[in-house]
């Protein structure tokens, strides 16, 4: 991607961010809107003002294994392990199941090198072929 397509996403991200901050601030309880919010502020590096945003949604949806999944990514982009496998090992015991993107998604890179991702990778295989039978 040249130089100037790059700066242009760039500067459409912020407008949309700016856009969603004002949407939240008047619908502060829309769970879409928080959502949008969330990961555009993971996409544009405000890694800790997503991580705010997903921590809310998780009170808001406690049932919601994408929620969970979400929030242990914003911990690890956040390098803090502890909690990101515990909001990922929540996300698998509701119901994730994507055990390719979790393997190869670049929000848990840091936690490669961590014994408990291969372990986490490997009770996820366990229970998305569980679930084949």
């Amino acid at each position: 991607m040249s130089k100037d397509r790059t700066q242009g996403h760039a500067r459409h991200d912020k407008v949309e961010l700016a856009f969603l901050e004002k949407i939240a601030a008047r619908l502060p309880g829309d769970l879409e809107v928080l959502q949008a919010l969330a990961e555009l502020y993971t996409k544009t590096g405000e890694y800790r003002k997503g991580l705010a945003i997903d921590l809310q949604l998780a009170q808001h949806l406690p049932s919601d294994d994408l929620v969970w999944y979400n929030l242990g990514c914003s911990h690890a982009l956040s390098l803090q392990p502890d909690k990101a496998f515990e909001a990922l090992s929540k996300a698998i015991d509701l119901g994730y199941g994507d055990y390719d993107w979790m393997k190869t998604d670049p929000d848990l890179a840091n936690l490669n090198t961590d014994p408990r991702f291969e372990s986490l990778l490997n009770w996820l295989y366990t229970v998305c072929n569980e679930e084949e039978f």
